[in-house]
């Protein structure tokens, strides 16, 4: 049926369903095997919600379907192009992915410490960046005790990488 018949009432907007984080064009979903139980933990978790919608306005419970289906679909594609690289198979003397990395920039007075995560797993606040960050992207390959220039807004800053673990 054509949508100039139906009432004005009954016409749904498409909802907005939020993005998940960045993944650059080509480049391979690396996760950790803890970003993967953390990925397959919020797919129970959406899947639980769909099933148990508390929402009894059918119109309402259509929205939140779809938000929740919408979720899901680019959760699954997640799942499904994620790599599991386990950081413990990671060469222990230089910066690569799942890497906890401790450096030092030449004008800051304290050391920072981060450690280089997949994109769904990235979380500043529990010092994890992704492997597409710049800064990460700039000290992989390096080792301790190497400077590497980093370019940081419109300067060039000096990185001296004091540390590197892997957990």
């Amino acid at each position: 049926m054509s949508r100039g018949f139906v009432k004005e009432g009954d016409q749904e907007e498409t909802p907005i369903i939020p993005p998940r984080a960045a993944l650059p064009v080509g480049a391979i979903n690396y996760v950790t095997p803890l970003g993967m139980e953390l990925l397959q933990a919020e797919r129970e978790k959406l899947e639980d919600e769909r099933t148990n919608l508390p929402t009894t306005d059918e119109q309402q419970r259509r929205i939140e379907l779809a938000v929740l289906n919408g979720k899901l679909d680019m959760l699954n594609e997640r799942i499904a192009s994620a790599r599991v690289l386990d950081p413990a198979t990671q060469p222990k003397e230089e910066i690569r992915f799942g890497a906890t990395v401790t450096y030092k920039i030449a004008t800051s007075p304290s050391p920072q410490t981060f450690q280089i995560v997949g994109v769904d797993e990235a979380d500043i606040a529990k010092r994890k960046i992704a492997f597409v960050a710049p800064i990460a992207v700039a000290l992989t390959g390096h080792k301790a005790g190497e400077v590497v220039k980093f370019k940081l807004g419109g300067e060039i800053r000096k990185v001296e990488i004091l540390n590197i673990r892997y957990n």
